[in-house]
């Protein structure tokens, strides 16, 4: 009898162990808080998880040597990615159209309407002399009344006002004025920014996911070079899809937000970022010391480059500035360093621009389990690593008509690109991750990501 108690005894100890253990193992699993925050999402295109964390309508006087705009010098992302050097190349150009798919802008802010896009067909005096701008007819035929800076797809109509702050703060790390005494500077100073709105924070019950595809689908009708999305979810969207691989064909690059998820994409995957199509790049973000953020999405297959993404200053709406964090603002940052190469390199399709971003890149250890090149965004040696010869830091650069060619490491002395005689120089293209050679040539995606296509190239 006793040793019958002492075994049921035995056995309600281990089932309570092992029961316990097993349910804290289960809730401590680490993709499972992505799993369940992700099924909310499905069938919607929520905005990121980007919140305020200080705003203020005065900056501190810290004027820079380049600009005299007074927080320049605040920005810990600008001198990351050597904006000031990138500067004294091209500060971009109002020819490139940046479509900003995002929350609306506060069209008045001081740092930004001098930047805005201008529908060509909505300015200007109508026949009987009215502006056209608020005459109220659709001028230029497009299907969209009084469209000046863009279009609100969430209340169908050209009021783009902010009510939640993110798509001002986006908008003034692409394009925020420089120069003019006031505010920020933007990644590419000079730009045309187009606002579409797709989300609300006021407006409930709205589909973002149509919103999303209607905004793509204006910015290719309208002629935009660039398109900055920073939201997102884990539906895979055939309409979506579609409608990125519309811009594709146009030669638009689409830079996406790779989410804050905390997860692998990988694994779990994110849109519109993880598409196999090749005009988009997908980005996560990192801090000062080049670490990616805790909440942010990552992954060798799916995530291509990283940016500066932690308490980024930036505009806010009613002139006032403030700090954001997020996949979002790194996405920015990479979107305004596409305006400038664009503007410098005219001849540059989206897919050379891509291509010359991801590969001129500062490798680093830390990012090589992070993304699918282990680079973080350099803006100066985007501008100046040219296809051939040798680029304004004294590197010397491979021509990229031989790229494909070369597998190996340039500094591997057994590589084939040893063999051909790569200059030494090459050693600051990378001693970590994958190469300079490597970053430009051919990816497989994984084929689970939906489409028809077999590989992809930067």
């Amino acid at each position: 009898m006793f040793s019958r108690k002492m075994i049921i005894a035995a056995g309600c100890t281990g089932l309570v162990f092992f029961g316990g253990l097993g349910l804290y193992l289960y809730s401590t699993e680490e993709h499972s808080p992505s799993r369940s925050q992700s099924s909310k999402k499905d069938s919607t295109r929520a905005l990121e998880k980007s919140f305020i964390t200080s705003q203020t309508d005065k900056v501190i006087d810290e004027p820079s040597a380049l600009f005299n705009d007074p927080a320049i010098s605040q920005a810990w992302g600008l001198k990351k990615s050597d904006a000031a050097r990138a500067w004294s190349v091209t500060k971009g150009s109002r020819d490139i159209v940046i479509a900003v798919i995002d929350t609306g802008i506060d069209i008045k802010h001081e740092d930004l309407a001098g930047n805005l896009w201008r529908n060509p067909g909505e300015t200007g005096k109508d026949s009987m002399g009215r502006d056209k701008a608020t005459n109220g007819i659709d001028d230029d035929g497009n299907g969209f009344v009084d469209d000046v800076y863009g279009w609100n797809f969430v209340s169908n109509n050209p009021k783009l006002d902010d009510n939640h702050g993110h798509g001002t703060h986006i908008a003034g790390i692409i394009g925020a004025e420089a120069g003019n005494g006031k505010g920020i500077t933007g990644i590419a100073p000079e730009v045309s920014l187009m606002i579409l709105k797709y989300y609300d924070p006021k407006v409930p019950g709205t589909d973002n996911l149509k919103n999303t595809v209607a905004s793509i689908r204006y910015a290719v009708k309208m002629g935009a070079h660039i398109i900055n999305y920073s939201g997102g979810g884990t539906e895979f969207s055939q309409e979506e899809h579609d409608a990125i691989a519309e811009a594709e064909k146009k030669g638009i690059l689409f830079v996406a937000a790779a989410g804050n998820e905390r997860s692998n994409s990988d694994q779990y995957h994110y849109y519109p970022a993880d598409y196999k199509l090749s005009n988009i790049i997908s980005v996560t973000a990192i801090d000062p010391s080049t670490q990616v953020l805790a909440s942010s999405n990552y992954g060798v297959e799916t995530v291509d480059i990283a940016a500066p993404g932690q308490n980024i200053l930036s505009c806010l709406p009613g002139n006032s500035y403030g700090y954001m964090t997020g996949t979002s603002q790194a996405t920015a940052f990479v979107t305004g360093a596409a305006a400038l190469v664009m503007a410098h390199k005219q001849s540059f399709s989206a897919s050379d621009v891509k291509k010359y971003i991801l590969a001129t890149g500062d490798a680093q250890s830390q990012l090589a389990s992070k993304t699918r090149t282990s680079r973080q965004l350099n803006l100066y040696k985007a501008l100046t690593i040219l296809d051939q010869g040798v680029g304004a830091t004294g590197v010397i650069a491979v021509n990229t008509a031989n790229m494909k060619s070369f597998s190996g490491d340039p500094n591997d002395k057994n590589s084939r690109a040893a063999e051909d005689g790569v200059d030494a120089t090459a050693k600051e293209m990378s001693h970590f991750g994958r190469s300079l050679i490597d970053a430009m040539g051919t990816k497989v995606r994984p084929s689970k990501l939906g489409t028809k296509q077999e590989n992809e190239g930067f």
